[in-house]
């Protein structure tokens, strides 16, 4: 077992970034047991609670699952494919439905409200995402359709709607990642230029119903 003792120091930290180093490099396969409790705690040199806390953070990413009466499995290789596995079905839609909800008043808002430099970064952000479809990145892909999104909702300068949708951001996330289809190539993805040039003219209405074109899209493709 290719684990080795850990310093002191981050133990929950270095642990989590021994597993999953079995993980990603097919060590430990998906669907396969991983060690039990006690042989972790010897390979690794730390104590039970380190080794709990751990598993703990990589089931939450979706790499483990913990099936009680019968130890951990392997679920998924990353955290992207964790949160594809994750998120499907009605979760997905629902998750959906919900950023629709927001995004549509966020985009309306942001139409109106943006300023300049917002603007400019939306504009990067898309950028990069786009790039990242055209290169076929997808774990780029994901972290800047997120930050778009994110930023998008702030661009509305309503604190209260920026900081519910921020408390979804893990969410949005993992429904960014369960809604990418990555057999097809970037330009057979949902675009989100219309969004932006609408937030870029002040279309307020026109960007709403981008906002929500799009989810459409996704629900009906994916749900």
């Amino acid at each position: 077992m290719p684990l080795a003792t850990t310093r002191r120091a981050g133990l929950v930290d270095q642990v989590i970034e021994q597993m999953r180093g079995a993980i990603t490099t097919g060590e430990w396969p998906v669907g396969q047991r991983i060690p039990p409790e006690p042989e972790l705690v010897t390979a690794l040199g730390v104590g039970r609670n380190t080794v709990r806390e751990a598993v703990r953070a990589l089931s939450h990413a979706g790499l483990l699952e913990v099936r009680q009466g019968d130890g951990t499995f392997v679920r998924a290789t990353s955290e992207i494919s964790g949160a594809v596995r994750r998120m499907c079905g009605t979760e997905l839609k629902e998750v959906l439905q919900v950023r629709r909800t927001l995004e549509m008043e966020g985009a309306r808002l942001a139409a109106k409200h943006r300023t300049d430099a917002e603007l400019a970064r939306l504009t990067e952000l898309l950028r990069k995402r786009d790039a990242a479809m055209e290169a076929e990145q997808w774990a780029e892909v994901i972290e800047h359709d997120t930050a778009f999104h994110v930023l998008l909702v702030q661009c509305s300068h309503n604190t209260l709607l920026a900081e519910l949708y921020q408390g979804l951001t893990e969410a949005v996330k993992a429904s960014v990642a369960a809604s990418v289809d990555t057999s097809q190539p970037g330009r057979d993805q949902v675009s989100h230029t219309g969004l932006l040039h609408a937030v870029r003219d002040g279309d307020q209405e026109k960007a709403a119903i981008e906002a929500g074109g799009f989810f459409e899209e996704l629900i009906e493709k994916f749900c």
